[in-house]
């Protein structure tokens, strides 16, 4: 299925009803083969944002005529085939968003209804515009690396991700008695090393690089492990998908986000310390996203 961004537009622009619901489907479907698999950014995170929401807005209001395998419960409709497919440990489910203060008023109304009296607080990070990777590592040894796929599999590029600057192959994760664990993160490229590489391609008479994003996905699929030192990759880990313990009771982990954000950052990675921010109450989220958009 191919689509001009004129027909794209026409469902940005109206509401989705009855009659062409699956016309809806259609689009985010070609739109998720075109992210997440072709590596290929056809429409901005708002304008898709905008279309996911209508769709699962009316899904909600309309669940008798919501389709089995609606693009709204999955990732991606399918993932390439070059690279051998592994299940993930625990499903890589994707992110709400928010563009506003409301949104973030509604998120906190809802967990006091869900927690009642019990206090709780809020750990807020960037969101990095990259490849999102899983690891897995057992006895300290990473042993697995794959992309993010449809959500349930991802493709295999453990000797790929081996190439990629702030993963780490070995991490004494047993001294926190941790036998197996695998973490989530995004790899990514700068801005100025990706015009940096455009500049030397366009010197080369090679082809430019479209975007860091989709250039981040294309490396990490590259048939050649050694080509891919050369793309300035350097990988941010965000969370801990899934741990099995030694001895939970003697573990530091699993504690609070904040908590593991350090730890992790203290074994060697890089993740959000330094930028991210623990806050007690919802104001101060609003506040920390303010100053971020500023910046």
């Amino acid at each position: 299925m191919g689509m001009n961004p004129a027909e794209i537009q026409y469902f940005i622009n109206n509401e989705v009803v009855n009659s062409n619901y699956q016309a809806f489907c259609e689009v985010l479907f070609y739109l998720n083969q075109k992210y997440y698999i072709d590596s290929e950014k056809v429409i901005s995170d708002t304008e898709y944002d905008l279309l996911f929401k209508k769709v699962a807005q009316f899904e909600s209001q309309n669940p008798q005529l919501t389709i089995p395998n609606s693009p709204t419960q999955k990732v991606a409709s399918g993932i390439k085939t070059e690279l051998a497919t592994v299940a993930h440990l625990v499903p890589m489910l994707s992110l709400s968003n928010s563009y506003n203060a409301e949104d973030l008023l509604d998120f906190d109304a809802s967990i006091k209804k869900e927690l009642g009296e019990e206090p709780y607080d809020f750990y807020v990070e960037p969101k990095f515009d990259g490849s999102s990777i899983s690891l897995v590592y057992e006895k300290n040894r990473l042993v697995r690396a794959a992309t993010r796929g449809d959500g349930e599999r991802g493709e295999e590029i453990t000797e790929n991700a081996k190439q990629v600057k702030h993963i780490l192959h070995q991490v004494d994760f047993e001294s926190h008695h941790i036998k197996k664990i695998e973490l989530r993160g995004e790899v990514v490229i700068e801005k100025n090393r990706f015009d940096a590489m455009n500049a030397q391609r366009e010197e080369a008479g090679l082809a430019i690089f479209q975007n860091p994003r989709n250039t981040a996905s294309g490396s990490l699929r590259l048939k050649d492990a050694s080509e891919v030192k050369h793309r300035n990759l350097e990988a941010f880990i965000y969370n801990i998908g899934y741990v099995e313990f030694e001895d939970e009771a003697a573990s530091k982990f699993e504690k609070t986000q904040s908590d593991n954000i350090e730890l992790l950052h203290s074994l060697g990675f890089q993740s959000a310390s330094g930028i991210g921010k623990r806050c007690a109450t919802i104001q101060e989220v609003i506040d920390f996203c303010n100053e971020w958009e500023i910046k």
